[in-house]
Protein backbone atom coordinates (compact mmCIF):
# COMPACT_ATOMS: atom_id res chain seq x y z
CA UNK A 1 0.00 0.00 0.00
CA UNK A 2 2.87 2.73 0.97
CA UNK A 3 4.32 2.06 -2.83
CA UNK A 4 0.96 3.08 -4.28
CA UNK A 5 1.18 6.21 -2.24
CA UNK A 6 4.47 7.15 -2.87
CA UNK A 7 3.38 6.54 -6.67
CA UNK A 8 0.20 8.66 -6.73
CA UNK A 9 2.28 11.55 -4.95
CA UNK A 10 4.68 11.24 -7.15
CA UNK A 11 2.35 10.90 -10.52
CA UNK A 12 0.50 13.98 -8.92
CA UNK A 13 3.86 16.10 -8.62
CA UNK A 14 4.97 14.93 -12.41
CA UNK A 15 1.06 15.75 -13.86
CA UNK A 16 1.19 19.29 -11.97
CA UNK A 17 4.45 19.70 -12.94
CA UNK A 18 4.17 18.86 -16.64
CA UNK A 19 0.89 21.37 -16.99
CA UNK A 20 2.56 24.26 -15.54
CA UNK A 21 5.68 23.63 -18.02
CA UNK A 22 3.08 23.29 -20.90
CA UNK A 23 0.76 26.25 -20.49
CA UNK A 24 3.81 28.38 -19.22
CA UNK A 25 5.87 27.16 -22.51
CA UNK A 26 2.71 27.48 -25.04
CA UNK A 27 1.91 31.18 -23.51
CA UNK A 28 5.50 31.74 -24.26
CA UNK A 29 5.12 30.56 -27.63
CA UNK A 30 1.57 32.20 -28.26
CA UNK A 31 3.37 35.99 -27.28
CA UNK A 32 6.08 35.32 -30.13
CA UNK A 33 3.58 34.40 -32.67
CA UNK A 34 1.67 37.72 -31.87
CA UNK A 35 -1.64 35.88 -30.26
CA UNK A 36 -3.68 38.05 -27.97
CA UNK A 37 -3.85 37.74 -24.28
CA UNK A 38 -7.36 36.86 -24.92
CA UNK A 39 -7.22 34.13 -27.23
CA UNK A 40 -3.88 32.90 -24.75
CA UNK A 41 -6.29 32.72 -21.80
CA UNK A 42 -9.16 31.40 -23.57
CA UNK A 43 -7.41 28.56 -25.43
CA UNK A 44 -3.94 27.86 -24.01
CA UNK A 45 -4.93 28.61 -20.17
CA UNK A 46 -7.83 26.60 -20.78
CA UNK A 47 -6.53 23.73 -22.09
CA UNK A 48 -3.49 23.82 -19.92
CA UNK A 49 -5.13 23.63 -16.43
CA UNK A 50 -7.12 20.34 -18.05
CA UNK A 51 -4.29 18.70 -19.02
CA UNK A 52 -3.68 16.43 -16.37
CA UNK A 53 -7.14 15.17 -16.67
CA UNK A 54 -6.83 14.93 -20.29
CA UNK A 55 -3.72 12.99 -19.78
CA UNK A 56 -4.82 10.40 -17.32
CA UNK A 57 -8.48 10.04 -18.72
CA UNK A 58 -6.50 9.25 -22.25
CA UNK A 59 -3.99 7.05 -21.08
CA UNK A 60 -6.87 5.22 -19.19
CA UNK A 61 -9.06 4.58 -21.82
CA UNK A 62 -6.77 3.73 -24.35
CA UNK A 63 -5.58 0.85 -21.76
CA UNK A 64 -8.74 -0.74 -21.23
CA UNK A 65 -9.90 1.14 -18.01
CA UNK A 66 -12.88 3.24 -19.52
CA UNK A 67 -14.35 3.55 -15.40
CA UNK A 68 -11.26 5.52 -14.67
CA UNK A 69 -11.72 7.94 -17.59
CA UNK A 70 -15.22 8.82 -17.53
CA UNK A 71 -15.18 8.86 -13.90
CA UNK A 72 -11.72 11.53 -13.53
CA UNK A 73 -14.10 14.00 -15.84
CA UNK A 74 -17.01 13.30 -13.73
CA UNK A 75 -14.97 13.58 -10.70
CA UNK A 76 -13.35 16.75 -11.76
CA UNK A 77 -16.20 18.50 -12.64
CA UNK A 78 -18.05 17.80 -8.95
CA UNK A 79 -14.69 18.92 -7.19
CA UNK A 80 -14.25 21.95 -9.33
CA UNK A 81 -17.36 23.55 -8.11
CA UNK A 82 -17.99 22.42 -4.64
CA UNK A 83 -14.17 21.46 -3.36
CA UNK A 84 -12.27 24.49 -5.49
CA UNK A 85 -14.89 26.73 -5.17
CA UNK A 86 -15.69 26.61 -2.07
CA UNK A 87 -12.04 26.63 -0.68
CA UNK A 88 -12.00 29.82 -2.36
CA UNK A 89 -14.77 31.43 -0.88
CA UNK A 90 -13.41 30.84 2.02
CA UNK A 91 -10.34 32.33 1.09
CA UNK A 92 -12.09 35.60 0.68
CA UNK A 93 -15.82 36.30 -0.57
CA UNK A 94 -16.46 36.43 -4.66
CA UNK A 95 -18.22 39.21 -5.66
CA UNK A 96 -19.52 38.84 -9.55
CA UNK A 97 -20.41 40.14 -12.60
CA UNK A 98 -23.56 38.56 -13.94
CA UNK A 99 -22.19 39.45 -17.80
CA UNK A 100 -18.24 37.89 -17.04
CA UNK A 101 -20.09 34.54 -16.72
CA UNK A 102 -23.59 34.33 -18.16
CA UNK A 103 -22.20 32.35 -21.40
CA UNK A 104 -19.65 30.25 -19.53
CA UNK A 105 -22.31 29.25 -16.60
CA UNK A 106 -25.21 28.37 -19.75
CA UNK A 107 -22.42 26.71 -21.33
CA UNK A 108 -20.96 24.88 -18.65
CA UNK A 109 -24.94 23.29 -17.81
CA UNK A 110 -25.47 22.82 -21.57
CA UNK A 111 -21.99 20.64 -22.02
CA UNK A 112 -22.96 18.72 -18.73
CA UNK A 113 -26.81 18.14 -20.17
CA UNK A 114 -25.28 17.14 -23.69
CA UNK A 115 -22.79 14.60 -21.80
CA UNK A 116 -25.42 12.95 -19.75
CA UNK A 117 -27.70 12.56 -23.05
CA UNK A 118 -25.20 10.77 -25.22
CA UNK A 119 -23.57 8.82 -21.78
CA UNK A 120 -27.28 7.88 -21.25
CA UNK A 121 -27.29 5.56 -24.73
CA UNK A 122 -24.61 2.53 -24.84
CA UNK A 123 -22.14 4.35 -23.50
CA UNK A 124 -19.72 7.32 -25.29
CA UNK A 125 -19.10 5.86 -29.19
CA UNK A 126 -16.93 7.51 -31.78
CA UNK A 127 -19.59 9.37 -33.25
CA UNK A 128 -20.37 10.90 -29.27
CA UNK A 129 -16.92 11.89 -29.17
CA UNK A 130 -17.54 13.79 -32.39
CA UNK A 131 -21.06 16.00 -31.34
CA UNK A 132 -18.74 16.28 -28.21
CA UNK A 133 -15.89 17.74 -29.93
CA UNK A 134 -17.93 19.90 -32.51
CA UNK A 135 -19.86 21.64 -29.32
CA UNK A 136 -16.20 22.67 -28.03
CA UNK A 137 -15.44 23.81 -31.07
CA UNK A 138 -18.39 25.83 -31.46
CA UNK A 139 -18.05 27.28 -28.30
CA UNK A 140 -14.58 28.16 -29.09
CA UNK A 141 -15.55 30.07 -31.97
CA UNK A 142 -18.97 31.81 -29.97
CA UNK A 143 -16.53 32.75 -27.11
CA UNK A 144 -14.09 34.49 -29.29
CA UNK A 145 -16.25 36.24 -31.60
CA UNK A 146 -18.10 37.68 -28.49
CA UNK A 147 -14.64 38.92 -27.10
CA UNK A 148 -13.45 40.43 -30.03
CA UNK A 149 -14.28 43.51 -28.17
CA UNK A 150 -11.83 43.12 -25.36
CA UNK A 151 -13.21 45.68 -23.14
CA UNK A 152 -15.94 43.35 -22.40
CA UNK A 153 -16.16 41.93 -18.88
CA UNK A 154 -15.53 38.01 -19.95
CA UNK A 155 -12.85 39.67 -22.47
CA UNK A 156 -11.47 40.89 -19.58
CA UNK A 157 -11.50 37.53 -17.41
CA UNK A 158 -9.62 35.57 -20.25
CA UNK A 159 -7.05 38.24 -20.23
CA UNK A 160 -6.48 38.41 -16.63
CA UNK A 161 -6.00 34.17 -16.84
CA UNK A 162 -2.99 34.16 -19.62
CA UNK A 163 -1.76 37.05 -16.95
CA UNK A 164 -2.07 35.49 -13.98
CA UNK A 165 0.71 32.80 -15.15
CA UNK A 166 4.23 34.01 -14.47
CA UNK A 167 7.68 32.81 -15.05
CA UNK A 168 6.87 32.63 -18.87
CA UNK A 169 10.16 31.06 -20.90
CA UNK A 170 11.98 34.23 -22.66
CA UNK A 171 14.10 32.68 -25.14
CA UNK A 172 13.00 30.45 -27.67
CA UNK A 173 15.25 27.34 -26.47
CA UNK A 174 13.49 27.70 -23.07
CA UNK A 175 10.19 28.26 -24.58
CA UNK A 176 10.38 24.73 -26.89
CA UNK A 177 11.89 22.92 -23.71
CA UNK A 178 8.85 23.57 -21.50
CA UNK A 179 6.36 22.17 -24.45
CA UNK A 180 8.36 19.18 -24.51
CA UNK A 181 9.13 18.40 -21.29
CA UNK A 182 6.36 19.70 -19.76
CA UNK A 183 3.69 16.92 -22.35
CA UNK A 184 6.58 14.45 -21.40
CA UNK A 185 6.03 14.86 -17.63
CA UNK A 186 2.51 14.55 -18.15
CA UNK A 187 2.61 11.45 -20.16
CA UNK A 188 4.75 10.01 -17.37
CA UNK A 189 2.91 11.23 -14.54
CA UNK A 190 0.06 9.82 -16.20
CA UNK A 191 1.24 6.64 -16.48
CA UNK A 192 2.46 7.14 -12.71
CA UNK A 193 -0.60 7.89 -11.19
CA UNK A 194 -2.81 5.31 -12.40
CA UNK A 195 -0.47 2.51 -11.16
CA UNK A 196 -0.59 4.13 -8.04
CA UNK A 197 -4.43 4.89 -8.14
CA UNK A 198 -5.71 1.13 -9.70
CA UNK A 199 -3.57 -0.35 -6.75
CA UNK A 200 -4.54 1.63 -4.36
CA UNK A 201 -8.58 0.40 -5.40
CA UNK A 202 -7.53 -2.96 -6.13
CA UNK A 203 -5.60 -3.12 -2.46
CA UNK A 204 -8.84 -1.77 -0.38
CA UNK A 205 -11.56 -3.04 -2.56
CA UNK A 206 -13.32 -0.57 -4.20
CA UNK A 207 -14.26 0.06 -7.73
CA UNK A 208 -11.83 1.39 -10.51
CA UNK A 209 -15.20 3.89 -10.82
CA UNK A 210 -14.78 5.78 -7.51
CA UNK A 211 -11.15 5.31 -7.36
CA UNK A 212 -11.46 7.60 -10.31
CA UNK A 213 -14.23 10.09 -9.34
CA UNK A 214 -12.35 11.12 -5.49
CA UNK A 215 -8.73 10.13 -5.69
CA UNK A 216 -8.05 10.54 -9.33
CA UNK A 217 -10.25 13.58 -9.93
CA UNK A 218 -9.15 15.54 -7.11
CA UNK A 219 -4.90 14.78 -7.97
CA UNK A 220 -5.79 16.05 -12.06
CA UNK A 221 -7.51 19.03 -10.61
CA UNK A 222 -4.49 20.47 -8.69
CA UNK A 223 -4.02 22.93 -11.55
CA UNK A 224 -7.80 24.75 -11.04
CA UNK A 225 -7.14 24.47 -7.68
CA UNK A 226 -3.91 26.61 -7.72
CA UNK A 227 -4.91 29.54 -10.65
CA UNK A 228 -8.24 29.74 -9.00
CA UNK A 229 -6.66 30.22 -5.44
CA UNK A 230 -4.13 32.70 -6.20
CA UNK A 231 -6.90 34.64 -7.84
CA UNK A 232 -9.08 34.49 -4.68
CA UNK A 233 -5.90 35.59 -2.47
CA UNK A 234 -5.62 38.41 -5.46
CA UNK A 235 -9.23 39.21 -4.90
CA UNK A 236 -9.71 38.63 -8.74
CA UNK A 237 -12.49 36.56 -8.16
CA UNK A 238 -14.40 36.53 -11.84
CA UNK A 239 -10.74 34.67 -13.33
CA UNK A 240 -11.03 32.15 -10.03
CA UNK A 241 -14.66 31.61 -11.01
CA UNK A 242 -14.16 32.12 -15.14
CA UNK A 243 -11.48 29.57 -14.47
CA UNK A 244 -13.46 26.68 -13.00
CA UNK A 245 -16.38 27.24 -15.33
CA UNK A 246 -14.21 26.72 -18.58
CA UNK A 247 -12.06 23.72 -17.07
CA UNK A 248 -15.77 22.11 -16.77
CA UNK A 249 -16.64 22.73 -20.29
CA UNK A 250 -13.31 21.68 -22.03
CA UNK A 251 -12.95 18.36 -19.47
CA UNK A 252 -16.69 17.51 -20.44
CA UNK A 253 -16.57 18.30 -24.08
CA UNK A 254 -12.77 18.08 -24.84
CA UNK A 255 -11.50 15.24 -22.58
CA UNK A 256 -14.33 13.30 -22.87
CA UNK A 257 -14.68 13.50 -26.59
CA UNK A 258 -10.79 12.61 -27.33
CA UNK A 259 -10.82 10.27 -25.18
CA UNK A 260 -14.05 8.20 -26.05
CA UNK A 261 -12.96 9.12 -30.07
CA UNK A 262 -9.50 7.17 -29.25
CA UNK A 263 -11.67 4.52 -27.15
CA UNK A 264 -15.26 3.93 -27.38
CA UNK A 265 -16.36 4.31 -23.21
CA UNK A 266 -18.12 1.76 -21.55
CA UNK A 267 -20.09 4.02 -18.67
CA UNK A 268 -20.63 2.41 -15.19
CA UNK A 269 -24.13 2.10 -13.39
CA UNK A 270 -22.54 4.49 -10.76
CA UNK A 271 -22.00 7.25 -12.88
CA UNK A 272 -25.46 6.92 -15.31
CA UNK A 273 -27.78 6.61 -11.78
CA UNK A 274 -25.52 8.61 -9.42
CA UNK A 275 -22.87 10.59 -10.06
CA UNK A 276 -23.78 12.13 -13.33
CA UNK A 277 -26.99 13.96 -11.49
CA UNK A 278 -24.73 15.30 -8.88
CA UNK A 279 -22.48 17.01 -11.94
CA UNK A 280 -25.53 18.38 -13.45
CA UNK A 281 -26.94 19.54 -9.23
CA UNK A 282 -23.06 21.03 -8.42
CA UNK A 283 -23.28 22.82 -11.77
CA UNK A 284 -26.96 24.48 -11.21
CA UNK A 285 -26.29 24.75 -7.31
CA UNK A 286 -23.43 27.46 -7.87
CA UNK A 287 -25.12 29.08 -10.41
CA UNK A 288 -28.36 29.81 -8.69
CA UNK A 289 -25.72 31.01 -5.25
CA UNK A 290 -24.14 33.51 -7.84
CA UNK A 291 -27.25 34.79 -9.68
CA UNK A 292 -29.34 35.52 -7.03
CA UNK A 293 -26.83 37.21 -4.45
CA UNK A 294 -24.04 38.50 -6.93
CA UNK A 295 -21.36 36.57 -5.07
CA UNK A 296 -20.10 33.28 -3.74
CA UNK A 297 -19.99 33.90 0.24
CA UNK A 298 -17.76 32.54 2.98
CA UNK A 299 -21.36 30.44 3.77
CA UNK A 300 -22.19 29.39 0.79
CA UNK A 301 -18.23 28.49 0.23
CA UNK A 302 -18.66 25.98 3.66
CA UNK A 303 -21.72 24.50 2.01
CA UNK A 304 -20.18 23.61 -1.43
CA UNK A 305 -17.53 21.89 0.91
CA UNK A 306 -19.59 19.47 3.56
CA UNK A 307 -21.37 19.10 0.08
CA UNK A 308 -18.57 17.75 -1.10
CA UNK A 309 -17.45 16.13 2.12
CA UNK A 310 -20.78 14.19 2.24
CA UNK A 311 -20.31 13.23 -1.67
CA UNK A 312 -16.72 11.81 -1.01
CA UNK A 313 -17.73 10.30 2.18
CA UNK A 314 -21.14 8.62 0.51
CA UNK A 315 -18.94 7.02 -2.22
CA UNK A 316 -16.17 5.30 -0.41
Amino acid sequence: MSLYIVTIILGVLLLTGGGELLIRGALAAAKRLGVSPLLSGLIIVGFGTSAPELAVSVDAAINGQPDIAVGNVVGSNIGNILLILGICALISPMNVKPLVLRRDGVMMIIATVLCMILIGGQGLVRLDAALLLAALLAYLIWAYVTERDETVPSAEVHKAESEAVTAIPVSMLWTVASVILGLALLVVGSRVFLYGAIGIAESIGISEAVIGLTLVAVGTSLPELSISVLAAIRRQADVAIGNVLGSNIFNALGILGVSALLQPLPVPERILHIDQWVMLGSALLVLVFLYTGKRLTRWEGLALILGYGVYVFSAL
